[in-house]
């Protein structure tokens, strides 16, 4: 009998429990168990049931409520509480409570950062652990929050994350200071529902240290070349601890002070870092690749004086003359920039990294163009200058033209007839502009008054010593028009000039040298050629008529 009542009694309390009053406690995990204030925990399994409002289903963490995100039959999402603590979680559905099991809380640490002293705008990592494995959205104004690091009084978002591993770049805006890791958490309202304002969790701070930016320009170049360091608090002068090293090389110092340090690349420079050596520490600010000068051609391979020689190739560099310098240094001297043409010196016109313009010189002689860069060589403590040395490269070899005249016709004609000299070795047609004339440039950015005088480098046709228009000039053949200048008004109107009518016919280059010291230039030199007599004859002259309507001692220019 008593089986047949336990029988029954097991059978009703079956029934009962099937019931919705009596429904058996959902089997549910907690997963993760263990995480940081604002991390996103499930709690999955069965029978949750739906979601009904945030008064009926909520989610406790060792009694402090949790932020719901999401409530399905199997998966209910929470966020873990800002002041959320080690302890049981559970589930209440209504009147019902569920224990999910047990979470610990856990809190970001830095453990170390790298590097502990940093120019603004790098990277850091930051090392330690329970950092979360994520930052969250990326938008600030999430309800959710964001986790981010705090660098000094700055709010920065970082570029990875992980939960051991933060990086992020330390704006440039950025100041000495503690370093800090903020975990954002969503709490409920009282009601349950979304959301309360967004907490942070702190992790403990660390000191990092800014050290000012130092930009350096160029970072590549070959021997000689002028480096400037700007940045700020280099000192007012530089100690005898203080250097400047290009690829472990000693480099010579041209100008130390609180905000600027100008060097130049010395003789025996190998590429690789910048190292900035001050009160006993080094840092590198930046790497510098030493180039190498390469001259690959000319053009034109042979000239007569007076042509703009072209230099092709790379490296080059700056140009610098020897001791000129926008500082005024003192006793520095980093060696001159320079083109020899068969030995002598050209008038360097314009120079470039990758071409090089010259005159070439009155004394030029056929033979090989070498491109000369001076470099110096600094002392043991780095003063300047120990020694001074040059690296060159030539393009190949230039053959110098002696420009020789052939025939001219017609020996006479009158004014504005042409005629044509015939020959070689004329070379090319030099006009008289800024680049023919030595410093005009320069004299123009000084605001001085820009006149062109006699001394500039120009090719001429000369009658009996009157300038002649030129029509055409090449290298076998030269045309140009019988001049009429002064011809006329000496003596009575309308009366030719005699004395001017017959003479030599001129053509000639004009050309410089260096002075002995290397700087510009000797004054202008000509190479001159007479082609031979010519006569003016007096054709194409004004009526009678034009000659009365003049003043008497009028000119026609």
């Amino acid at each position: 009998m008593n089986w047949i009542i336990a029988f029954v009694t097991s059978l009703m309390l079956a029934w009962v429990g099937s019931g919705p009053a009596g429904a058996a406690p959902p089997k549910i995990e907690l997963q993760p168990q263990t995480g940081v204030p604002g991390a996103t925990v499930s709690i999955v399994g069965k029978g949750l049931g739906p979601f009904k409002s945030a008064q009926v289903n909520r989610v406790l963490f060792a009694g402090v409520p949790a932020l719901i995100q999401r409530w399905d039959q199997d998966v209910v999402e929470v966020k873990v509480p800002s002041k959320a603590q080690s302890g049981p979680v559970e589930v209440l559905i209504g009147k019902k409570k569920v224990q999910a099991g047990t979470f610990t809380v856990v809190y970001p640490k830095i453990l170390s950062i790298h590097p502990p002293s940093i120019e603004p705008g790098h990277t850091i990592e930051i090392m330690g652990e329970h950092f979360g494995m994520t930052a969250g959205p990326r938008d600030p104004n999430t309800m959710f929050g964001v986790n981010d690091v705090v660098v000094g009084s700055l709010v920065v978002r970082p570029r990875r994350w992980k939960d051991d591993k933060i990086e992020v770049d330390v704006p440039a805006n950025a100041a000495s200071g503690d370093i800090a890791v903020r975990l954002a958490s969503s709490d409920p309202l009282p009601d349950g529902s979304c959301c309360a304002p967004v907490q942070h969790t702190v992790s403990n701070a660390v000191s990092l240290k800014l050290i000012p930016t130092v930009q350096v320009d160029p970072v590549h170049g070959p021997v000689g070349t002028k480096v400037v360091l700007f940045g700020q608090g280099f000192g007012r002068e530089k100690t005898r601890e203080d250097r400047i090293l290009i690829g472990g090389k000693e480099t010579p110092v041209a100008q130390w002070s609180d905000r600027a340090i100008v060097v130049h690349v010395p003789l025996n420079a190998e590429s690789g870092p910048m190292v900035l050596a001050q009160r006993g520490q080094e840092r590198i600010v930046a790497t510098f690749t030493v180039d190498v000068p390469k001259a690959t051609g000319i053009t034109p391979a042979s000239a007569p004086i007076g042509t703009l020689l072209r230099i092709h190739g790379e490296h080059f560099g700056a140009y610098s003359e020897s001791g000129a310098t926008p500082y005024n240094y003192t006793d520095f001297d980093t060696g001159q920039n320079r083109v020899e043409i068969g030995g002598a010196p050209a008038v360097i016109y314009r120079w470039h990294d990758d071409r090089i313009d010259v005159w070439v010189p009155f004394s030029a002689k056929s033979g090989p163009v070498v491109v000369t860069r001076g470099a110096p060589k600094p002392g043991a403590d780095g003063s300047c200058c120990a020694e001074h040395g040059t690296v060159s490269t030539t393009p190949g070899d230039f053959t110098l033209v002696v420009p020789t005249i052939e025939s001219f016709s017609p020996a006479s004609a009158g004014l504005d007839e042409v005629v044509t000299i015939k020959g070689s070795g004329f070379g090319s047609f030099i006009k008289t502009t800024e680049a023919t004339q030595p410093g005009l440039g320069e004299g123009a950015f000084k605001r001085d008054q820009i006149e062109l005088g006699e001394n500039v480098s120009r090719t001429e046709v000369l009658f009996n010593n009157i300038g002649a228009i030129v029509l055409s000039w090449t290298d076998t053949e030269i045309k140009a028009r019988v001049p009429h200048r002064h011809l006329f008004g000496i003596g009575k109107p309308g009366q030719f000039s005699a004395d001017l009518a017959t003479g030599p016919l001129v053509i000639r280059r004009g050309s410089w040298d260096l002075l002995p010291d290397g700087t510009c230039c000797t004054p202008k030199k000509w190479l001159t050629l007479e082609a031979g007599t010519f006569t003016i004859e007096a054709k194409g002259m004004p009526d009678q008529s034009f000659f009365e309507s003049r003043p008497e001692g009028s000119t026609n220019d």
